[in-house]
C-alpha cells in the first residue's frame, strides 16, 4: 500500500491506493531479473539518456522505487516514475514523460505494442510464472490431430516461455505456426525482445503482421485455415485478437490456473452487437469524438479523418478529451446520439451496454457514414489501418458520384427513412458552413443540422448566463490560496471552529 500527502506541512488530504505485486519476488536479484535491469541499464548507457521515464501499471507500483532506485545507482542518471496513466496503461504515456523532459521512456508491463510517435522507448513485459509442461499437455489435448495447423499468440508478458514451449512440442506438429512479437520502428526507436522480417523466411504474400504480431503461413494455406492457440488470462488481448480473426477457431492456455480450454464465446453474437451500434450511428445526427489517447501514433490524422468523413454523411461532430471514460462522464452530454472512441485496438472496445450512448470504434463509425465500405464480417480494430495507405482505406465517394435515389435507405432500427453519404448544408470556396438550414429533397422540408444548438435552446437551464457588457472592469486581486478543506488565511479562525 502507498499514500500520497499534499505538500502542505498539515496533512490535510490524504489518498491511500492498494497495489498488489503477484509476480515479482522480494529481493534484488529477482527483480533484477523480472525487470531486466541490466538490459535496460545498458540501454541507457548506450544512448546516453540523462533523464529517463519508467512507466508501471497499478499492478507493478509496489516494486516501482524499489527498480528506479536500482537503475539510478547503476546509471547516475535521474529517473521520474510514471503511474495512473489518463488512458490504458498498455499504451505509452509519451505526454507524462514530456513534462518532466525525459529523454526516453521505459514501459513495464502488458503492452499493446502500438507505435508511438517522440521518444525512445523500450519494452520491459516482465517474466510472468507459467508452467510450460501443462502448458504443452494443454495444447496436445485441444489438438490430438498433429497435422492440426494452428498459430501460437501469447501475452507479451509470456515471451519469455515461447522457445521452451517450442521445444516440447518439438517435430511432432510440423504445421504449427508460432508468432514473433513486433513492434513498428517507423516512428522512432524502439527496444525489446522484438523479431523482425529477417527472422522469417517467408514471401511477402504468406506474412501476417496485426495486433504487433507477426507470423508466416503455410505455403498454399489461407489465414482462414488455422485455429489460434492463445497463451495468456483473459481479457482485452485475447478479445482484440478474436475480432481481429473472428473466422478462426480460438482455444487458449491460461497460465494463472495451468488449464486450457476452447474459446466458447459467440463470435458472431459479438459482431452483431458491433453491427447495431454501426446501426445507431448511421442513425444518428450528432457524433461526439472522443479522444481516447495521446500517444499513439496519427491519432490525430485519424481525428481529422473521422471529422471529415462525419460531415460529408450529414452529421454534426464535438470533440471531447476527458481522460479515463465512464458512464457518468458520457451522460453529461445528452445531445449527443453516438459516441466514437479513438484509443489503441485493445481499448478501443468498449462494452457500451451501461452508456446512456453507444461508444463505437472508427471503422464502425467509417461503416456508418461511407457507403463505399461494406460489412463483409472482417472487423478492424486499428485505426492506422483506416488511413490513408493502410490496408483497409476505402476513399469517401465525391458528392458527384452518386445521386440522390443511392443516397436514402431504411433504418433496421426505428424503421423511418434517412439520408446518408450527402454533405447537407451549403460551404463556401474555404469549406465554412453558411447555413443552418437547407433543402433535404425536392418535397422542401427543412433541416436544423445544428441540433446540438437546437438541443441546447429548449434546455430549462443553460448554464451561467455570460451577461457580456453588463459585468464591471475591475483590478484584479489576489485570491485565497490553498485548498477548500483548509485555505490558509481561514487557519484561525477554522480551528477555533
Amino acid at each position: 500500500m502507498t499514500e500520497a500527502f499534499s505538500s502542505n506541512s498539515e496533512t490535510v488530504l490524504q489518498r491511500s491506493v492498494d497495489v498488489s505485486s503477484t509476480d515479482s519476488g522480494c529481493c534484488a536479484e529477482e527483480l533484477a531479473k523480472i525487470y531486466q535491469i541490466s538490459e535496460t541499464c545498458h540501454f541507457i548507457w548506450s544512448n546516453d539518456f540523462k533523464k529517463v521515464a519508467l512507466q508501471f501499471p497499478d499492478e507493478l507500483l509496489a516494486d516501482s522505487v524499489a527498480v528506479s532506485a536500482t537503475i539510478e545507482k547503476e546509471t547516475q542518471v535521474k529517473t521520474y516514475i510514471l503511474g495512473d496513466t489518463s488512458y490504458g496503461s498498455c499504451c505509452v504515456d509519451e505526454v507524462a514523460a514530456e513534462h518532466v523532459g525525459a529523454d526516453c521512456i521505459v514501459h513495464y508491463g502488458r503492452s499493446c505494442l502500438s507505435p508511438s510517435r517522440r521518444l525512445p522507448l523500450m519494452y520491459v513485459f516482465g517474466k510472468r510464472t507459467i508452467d510450460v509442461q501443462k502448458c504443452a499437455s494443454a495444447f496436445r489435448e485441444l489438438y490430438p490431430d498433429q497435422e492440426s495447423h494452428v498459430v501460437i499468440l501469447y501475452d507479451v508478458t509470456y515471451w519469455h516461455a515461447i522457445d521452451d514451449f517450442k521445444e516440447l512440442l518439438g517435430d511432432t506438429y510440423p504445421n504449427v505456426v508460432f508468432s514473433l512479437l513486433r513492434a513498428d520502428h517507423s516512428h522512432g526507436q524502439v527496444y525489446g525482445p522484438f523479431g523482425g522480417n529477417s527472422d522469417l523466411d517467408c514471401a511477402e504474400d504468406r506474412l501476417v503482421y496485426k495486433c504487433g504480431r507477426q507470423f508466416c503461413l503455410k505455403e498454399g494455406e489461407s489465414i482462414e485455415n488455422y485455429a489460434m492457440f492463445y497463451i495468456g488470462r483473459e481479457g482485452l488481448t485475447l478479445t482484440n485478437f478474436m475480432m481481429t480473426w473472428n473466422h478462426c477457431t480460438f482455444s487458449s492456455f491460461d497460465p494463472a490456473t495451468s488449464t486450457g480450454r476452447v474459446e466458447s464465446v459467440n463470435i458472431n453474437k459479438a459482431l452483431m452487437k458491433r453491427y447495431y451500434a454501426i446501426e445507431r450511428a448511421k442513425d444518428a445526427s450528432v457524433v461526439g469524438i472522443l479522444v481516447g489517447t495521446l500517444g499513439v501514433a496519427n491519432y490525430l490524422t485519424i481525428i481529422e479523418q473521422l471529422k471529415d468523413c462525419i460531415r460529408k454523411a450529414g452529421k454534426k461532430s464535438y470533440m471531447f478529451a476527458m481522460g479515463k471514460i465512464n458512464v457518468p462522464k458520457l451522460a453529461n452530454f445528452l445531445e449527443i446520439d453516438v459516441y466514437v472512441l479513438v484509443a489503441c485496438p485493445e481499448n478501443s472496445l468498449l462494452d457500451c451496454s451501461e452508456f446512456y450512448r453507444p461508444v463505437v470504434t472508427p471503422f464502425e463509425m467509417e461503416l456508418a457514414c461511407n457507403k463505399h465500405r461494406k460489412w463483409t464480417g472482417e472487423y478492424v480494430t486499428d485505426f492506422r489501418d483506416l488511413l490513408p495507405g493502410g490496408r483497409n482505406h476505402v476513399d469517401f465517394p465525391e458528392s458527384n458520384q452518386t445521386n440522390n435515389d443511392d443516397l436514402t435507405d431504411v433504418s433496421l432500427i426505428t424503421g423511418a427513412l434517412r439520408t446518408s453519404c450527402l454533405r447537407s448544408f451549403s460551404e463556401q470556396a474555404d469549406g465554412s458552413s453558411t447555413s443552418s438550414l437547407v433543402t433535404r429533397n425536392q418535397t422542401l422540408t427543412l433541416a436544423n443540422t445544428n441540433t446540438a444548438a437546437s438541443f441546447l435552446a429548449g434546455r430549462s437551464w443553460q448554464g451561467l448566463e455570460p451577461k457580456l457588457g453588463e459585468t464591471p472592469v475591475v483590478k484584479a486581486v489576489e485570491g485565497r490560496r490553498g485548498i477548500a478543506i483548509a485555505y490558509e488565511e481561514e487557519g484561525t479562525d477554522s480551528k477555533d471552529c
